[in-house]
């Protein structure tokens, strides 16, 4: 290395590393192949330096954490030194005395990195006491289950709901040795605003946040003689699975994975792609509908449940503009239970339908009351990639080497645009082959719309179809969605049609996909361009031209947005009201007249500062003495969410509620109440 190249260079373990915009010593130390254990480091979250794992010994300077440590030039870094590997030991050892120990039964065996670091440093006894509290587990969702017996308290969900969606389920409480990571006031998860994405539970170090599996039923449906069990497999499962097999990120491994569920049991198996153009064909004639009236626009995406959901919760004034278009899961299983059982002839209830998903919040979705019939849902079981996984390695499929099988006919066939809907803009781009064709009545030549792509957070493209000019806005992570939705509602930004996916870079980062690895950007672009490539290698890659969608209407459907069609492949989505008459009481008043007073700290609210207000709540009924006649609390609803922050006194609610506002109202409201009580 010549002197000016060395000039701009770290010494890594005897490796001369030149430096190019690395961010910190984890960076450098990477490029010399060298990978240093962390439990809070992830590439696309905040530096957090807490868990202490990746300290490396600085010549000069002693131990310092990689993550959150500059590189500079002439840098002497060491990874493993005596000191280093002394202090990783020891932390460790911290970690597994507050940590359940029983490894053998735990849903992360195998692949666990607290596990798999403590192995990696030869770690064969604690020197400290086990955890003697036992905390009950939180099963209360159909997506999570939450074990804070195994939390290590890294901070990786905290981070991961509050930066990712800004929704903020998770947050530290109590303090010292009673410190933990839980939903406000100890709540469940289906107590308070979680959307089920799986987003901490794919960043989670152990086995604190799994998915709720639904493995044993499947295995018991496939093993039932009397059923037939139906798959179908979701476009990001195809470039994911073969990674928990060796294989690299983005490898397309489809009929690998058809091979592998016929050796398990599954009768029939079809592509989810071949739905997600039904969903095209669907979503883009009722979207040509809207721009023809001028009414209900922008029209969004529904094809996500964490999207849907959250909307439902905080934004009902633009429930009637999501898509009625259910997700291409839904109409899968609506086409299986109402469609392939008469091909088949098998009665409803003797047809099992198995969707494979990348996406925990599948799970939830397929729960909604507006997908069960007769007490039958639409899809009987979603099966995460995870898990999925699971029930090949019990199967002692050996995936590497199986014999790709085809999907099975009649709907097993999807094109290229329905494989993309898989990846952040993917069904954004596929409503617009359909859109163009639909609005000019031109052929489309040029399929692909290179504007839409991308992993930035939010992409904005304008399309000239003809005479009409369309405005598109993608955006991923619902952070980044409540930015956008807050200028749309200033005017300060215009759309016809806003694609919304919750997870990173769409499907391919959903929460029951693989887990996470360090460079997980990297993992994302790698099964984006999978899906990408198997889309410039499909015959079709135009939803209208799939031959196997025109068969489905001319058999059944009629055509797009009929009335068969309506039934069977729309919804409708409602406010979901989170009012609840609960008061966790923070102050309790002692006289008979008083004034009762409820702070909403439910998520909308809690981030505008409504915590905030309930601690100047209490100091404002102490200034003025009158803490026994005032009661004080938290409830998690008041509604006027998008007015919060909200409080309540007695009956009347007051939206909008600022610190200087809050004493105003104290002196105007409470203390009125209370001189009127008095006499």
């Amino acid at each position: 290395m010549n002197e000016k190249m060395a000039q701009k260079a770290v010494v890594v373990d005897g490796q001369e590393i030149v430096l190019n915009g690395e961010k910190n010593i984890l960076e450098v130390a990477k490029k010399a192949n060298i990978e240093i254990p962390t439990f809070c480091y992830h590439s696309d979250l905040s530096v957090y330096g807490a868990c202490r794992m990746c300290l490396v010994e600085v010549e000069g300077r002693g131990l310092m954490p990689a993550c959150s440590t500059p590189p500079e030039p002439g840098m002497v870094i060491k990874t493993t030194t005596s000191r280093v590997l002394q202090a990783r030991r020891m932390m460790v050892e911290f970690y597994l005395a507050n940590h359940e120990r029983d490894c053998t039964v735990c849903e992360r065996n195998l692949n666990c990195r607290l596990q798999a670091i403590a192995a990696s440093l030869g770690i064969d006894e604690v020197r400290f006491g086990e955890r003697k509290e036992k905390l009950p587990k939180d099963t209360s969702t159909f997506s999570l289950v939450r074990d804070p017996n195994r939390c290590i308290l890294c901070g990786d969900c905290v981070r991961a709901c509050k930066e990712i969606e800004n929704i903020g389920v998770y947050d530290f409480t109590h303090r010292g040795s009673q410190t933990k990571v839980e939903p406000a006031f100890g709540k469940k998860l289906s107590e308070v605003e979680c959307v089920y994405c799986g987003q901490c539970s794919i960043r989670c170090p152990t086995g604190a946040l799994v998915v709720k599996s639904e493995v044993d039923n499947a295995w018991r449906a496939v093993l039932d003689s009397d059923l037939m069990v139906v798959a179908q497999i979701a476009p990001a499962v195809r470039v994911a699975i073969g990674e928990a097999f060796g294989l690299p990120p983005g490898e397309i491994t489809t009929g690998k994975i058809v091979a592998a569920l016929k050796k398990i049991g599954f009768d029939r198996v079809y592509d989810t792609a071949f739905s997600a153009d039904l969903t095209v064909v669907e979503e883009a004639e009722e979207f040509f509908r809207r721009l023809q009236k001028g009414e209900r626009l922008p029209q969004f995406t529904s094809c996500c449940p964490s999207w849907v959901i959250y909307a439902e919760r905080n934004y009902p004034f633009y429930l009637e503009n999501l898509s009625s278009a259910r997700s291409p899961q839904q109409m899968f299983g609506s086409v299986i239970k109402n469609f392939i059982c008469q091909v088949e002839n098998v009665p409803r209830e003797k047809l099992v339908s198995v969707s494979i998903m990348p996406c925990t919040a599948k799970k939830f979705e397929a729960r909604r009351p507006e997908f069960i019939h007769d007490g039958i849902p639409d899809v009987d079981i979603v099966l995460t990639a995870q898990e999925t996984i699971r029930m090949i390695k019990t199967a002692n499929i050996d995936f590497r080497e199986l014999e790709p099988l085809p999907f099975d006919v009649p709907l097993g066939a999807g094109s290229g645009a329905g494989v993309i809907f898989g990846v952040t803009g993917g069904v954004t781009e596929a409503v617009l082959r359909y859109a163009y064709e639909r609005l000019t009545g031109q052929e489309l030549q040029e399929v692909e719309f290179k504007g839409v792509r991308g992993m930035e957070s939010v992409k904005e493209a304008e399309i000239n179809f003809g005479e009409r000019r369309v405005k598109v806005a993608i955006v991923h992570g619902l952070a980044m969605l409540q930015r956008l939705v807050q200028d749309m509602r200033r005017g300060e930004r215009y759309y016809d049609f806003v694609e919304v996916m919750n997870c990173p870079g769409g499907c391919i980062g959903g929460g029951g996909m693989p887990l996470e690895y360090p460079d997980y950007q990297e993992v994302l672009r790698r099964r984006a361009e999978g899906l990408y490539n198997a889309d410039r290698l499909s015959v079709v890659r135009k939803a209208q031209d799939n031959p196997s969608i025109k068969f489905l209407y001319e058999k059944w459907l009629q055509e797009a947005n009929s009335e068969v069609a309506e039934h069977h492949l729309h919804t409708h989505y409602y406010s979901r009201r989170r009012i609840s008459d609960e008061v966790i009481r923070i102050q309790e008043a002692k006289s008979a007249q008083k004034v009762d007073i409820a702070v909403c700290v439910g998520t909308s609210c809690y981030l505008k500062g409504s915590y905030d207000l309930l601690q100047e709540l209490l100091e404002l009924t102490k200034e003025y003495g009158v803490e026994d006649r005032v009661s004080v609390g938290a409830t998690f609803c008041l509604e006027h969410c998008t007015e919060g922050p909200n409080i309540r006194i007695n009956e009347e609610v007051f939206s909008g509620v600022s610190k200087d506002k809050l004493r105003q109202i104290f002196e105007e409201v409470v203390l009125s109440k209370l001189v009127a009580e008095a006499h």
